[in-house]
């Protein structure tokens, strides 16, 4: 039933029929700070349904009407793209508008990151892989500057919000899934040693090899400056040249398992017959190129969902229970693995003796 015309309506009333906080709504009611519009939205349309009604925001000032920064450093290629993309979309839904700084430029015209709680024309921020130090992004949090770090190049501070994909447990299951085919004489291609992830992917492959009774061998591991298909196949074919007995390489995306291929192909290897190659992404690379490979999934675009929703709680100063969110990385098992191959036996001598 609908309330009288003129009845009063409680700031707990609109709390229960909009389902959120009484200190939300009154956040709404008194503009004092920073509330997504999606929930002032809500907020307003509960009290309208209860014959009541809500203050709108006070203007370009208000928090809540302030776009977001969406810094990416980067090239929005088939990696940082869908991150970019996925953002920007959920921001939409949010009703929250975007700033972007993103490709190589963004390195140099970019404000540095101590200067962000002066500028009053974003509400808060999500980095995408941010060659900033920690200390940086520690002072820039002790601030209370809302902000969320996609896919850390560096360790954070435990209370800096983050989201990545799960580096460590996706590399284990790649390198598990060649042992099981019967794979020791496996190499390692890295990406940039100062990158958390290549430290955490090593940490699965080492871990994986370790349950066959297999220690890691400095002399299968090659790094990457810029994990390319080039610097892929150089890695891969210093690799192959330096242990022909190799069997498989697991390389740091589908970009360097491309260049891998490459590699394979000229030392005269068949791929997965003479050698398995895998990457790590699931990019189209890896869906187009023949044979289309065995890798392990990012889940790129739920990770700028994730990484928005962390934000708007923090934009709204709400707490956090988990700041540092890991999402899943599936085994995607395709064509370029496949059991390692039996050694010929040696030839039997036809003469009597």
């Amino acid at each position: 039933m609908g309330r009288r015309p003129g009845a009063k309506v409680t700031v707990r009333a609109i709390a229960d029929e909009a389902g959120v906080s009484v200190a939300t709504v009154s956040r709404v009611i008194n503009g004092r700070d920073a509330v997504a519009p999606a929930t002032q939205e809500m907020v307003r349309r509960a009290a309208r349904r209860l014959g009541g009604t809500v203050p709108e925001p006070s203007g370009p000032a208000d928090p809540a009407a302030r776009p977001v920064l969406v810094y990416c450093p980067y090239q929005l290629t088939d990696y940082f793209g869908p991150i970019v993309t996925s953002v920007l979309e959920t921001l939409a839904l949010h009703g929250r508008e975007a700033v972007v700084q993103a490709g190589s430029s963004a390195q140099t015209r970019a404000p540095s990151l101590l200067d962000l709680p002066r500028r009053a024309t974003v509400a808060g921020a999500v980095l995408v892989l941010p060659p900033s130090s920690a200390q940086d992004l520690r002072a820039l949090h002790a601030q209370r500057y809302p902000l969320v770090v996609v896919d850390p190049r560096t360790e954070l501070p435990e209370d800096v919000a983050s989201v990545s994909a799960a580096h460590t447990a996706g590399a284990r299951r790649l390198t598990g899934h060649l042992t099981s085919l019967g794979h020791r004489r496996i190499g390692f291609v890295g990406g940039p040693r100062d990158w958390q992830v290549t430290g955490s992917r090593m940490a699965g492959h080492a871990a994986a090899l370790s349950e066959t009774g297999v220690l890691v061998d400095p002399a299968l591991v090659r790094y990457v400056e810029e994990p390319s298909t080039e610097r892929g196949y150089r890695a891969a074919l210093s690799l192959l040249t330096g242990d022909p007995a190799l069997t498989a390489i697991v390389a740091f995306n589908d970009k360097t398992a491309a260049g891998a291929l490459r590699a394979a192909r000229e030392r005269g290897l068949r791929v997965p017959e003479d050698l398995s190659i895998t990457g790590f992404d699931d990019s189209e690379l890896g869906r187009s190129i023949l044979p289309m490979l065995t890798t392990a999934r990012q889940p790129l675009e739920e990770m700028g969902r994730m990484a928005v929703s962390l934000l708007m709680r923090l934009v709204d100063g709400h707490a956090i229970d988990t700041l540092h969110v890991e999402l899943a990385t599936p085994l995607v098992v395709r064509d370029s693995t496949a059991p390692v191959r039996e050694a010929a036996p040696p030839a039997r001598s036809n003469g009597s003796s």
